[in-house]
């Protein structure tokens, strides 16, 4: 939603919410781009007026990053179309592409905001571990076929549970943000997935900074391939300084999964 016309948008009736699930990979990330760069919310404020009649602007719970899915995004927008709550996900999919599906639509109070309303997220981060690759999951997984060693993974991510500095995980570029943040849970379990054998990363927090989930995953991924020790992953997380972490894990893994209000 442009900051300029959102006295102007809160104007109209309704607060509309939708649970939105989309398949990144043709996707220059959630936050609209400037042509000829197409993102999801190009392709959902652009085809969304033809069932609601009017222009849509969106807040949405957060940015994700091109290549990135979500089962579980939030969105919501100020209307005074008069579709109700519950034809609005079947006539979404008359207007959206496949590969964006409004899975639940609401509507809320005035008040009420995608991104400022959150309380926490749940990012999920799949790795297929098998030798040969699988069609079916490929998109949705980073494919590491040398074996991973899952226990000292879970202890190295019992470690960030709580309220710490999250510097040694975040982006390169980002100085200026707070990098305190609180992680809920982080755990690593198997997941049968498209019948493919996934190791999946489940990180709960009340906020992630930019790249922070997939950095994360990137360093305890070091640990699986016994590159680190647990104590290692210690020793760097301590040290609060991002260029001590390897290269970002693969966007393609990396999943919202839901938001909490």
């Amino acid at each position: 939603m442009r900051f300029e016309h959102k006295a102007e948008m809160k104007l109209r009736r309704r607060n509309i919410a939708l649970t939105v699930a989309y398949d990144g990979t043709n996707y220059h990330g959630f936050q609209w781009q400037s042509p000829p760069l197409v993102a999801v919310q190009n392709v959902l404020e652009e085809r969304l007026p033809k069932i609601f009649g009017d222009k849509i602007e969106l807040a949405a719970s957060g940015r994700t990053d091109a290549g990135v899915h979500a089962f579980g995004q939030v969105v919501n927008f100020f209307t005074d179309g008069r579709i109700p709550v519950d034809k609005i996900p079947l006539a979404a999919s008359t207007v959206l592409p496949a590969d964006i599906v409004v899975r639940e639509a609401r509507e809320v109070d005035a008040n009420f905001s995608a991104l400022h309303s959150a309380k926490s997220k749940i990012y999920l981060y799949r790795i297929l571990r098998t030798a040969a690759s699988n069609p079916f999951v490929n998109r949705f997984a980073w494919h590491i076929w040398r074996p991973l060693d899952v226990e000292p993974m879970s202890e190295a991510l019992n470690l960030l549970v709580g309220t710490h500095d999250f510097s040694a995980f975040k982006s390169a570029s980002n100085v200026f943000r707070d990098p305190v943040r609180t992680i809920l849970v982080a755990e690593i379990f198997d997941e049968e997935f498209f019948g493919g054998d996934v190791l999946t990363i489940k990180l709960h927090a009340t906020g992630f900074l930019y790249h922070m989930a997939r950095n994360i995953v990137a360093a305890v991924v070091e640990v699986g391939r016994r590159r680190w020790s647990v104590d290692d992953f210690r020793k760097v997380f301590a040290a609060l300084d991002r260029s001590l972490v390897p290269a970002t894990a693969p966007a393609h893994g990396l999943c919202l999964q839901q938001v909490f209000y």
